[in-house]
């Protein structure tokens, strides 16, 4: 699905969820702009899949901007409309995270 995914950015075939809007606006790390997310995908990495997630399959992408700014991505791949679905963005918060890949516990 990665794969899939970058390509839609490289091909500039990326919808963003109302949702995904709002967060990246309103993050409490500063705003987050769609070309650090372009970033965080292309050289990103899948940090859990959600395979059931309806109407499309989702995973969480770990990346970095240009800037090293650590992000989290959810992200869905519509085979039917080749097209990458942003469902939501987030700073990861490193008191939450281990390297930004695991969840504290």
């Amino acid at each position: 699905m990665l794969k899939e995914i970058q390509d839609c950015f490289h091909r500039n075939k990326v919808l963003y969820s109302k949702h995904a809007k709002t967060e990246m606006e309103t993050e409490e790390f500063g705003m987050i702009k769609e070309e650090e997310v372009a970033q965080a995908v292309i050289d990103g990495k899948i940090i859990n899949e959600y395979l059931d997630d309806d109407p499309y399959p989702s995973c969480l992408i770990y990346g970095k901007s240009k800037m090293n700014r650590p992000l989290h991505i959810v992200s869905a791949y519509s085979k039917e409309e080749d097209v990458a679905i942003i469902v939501t963005v987030y700073e990861p918060d490193p008191a939450k995270w281990i390297e930004f890949e695991r969840r504290k516990t």
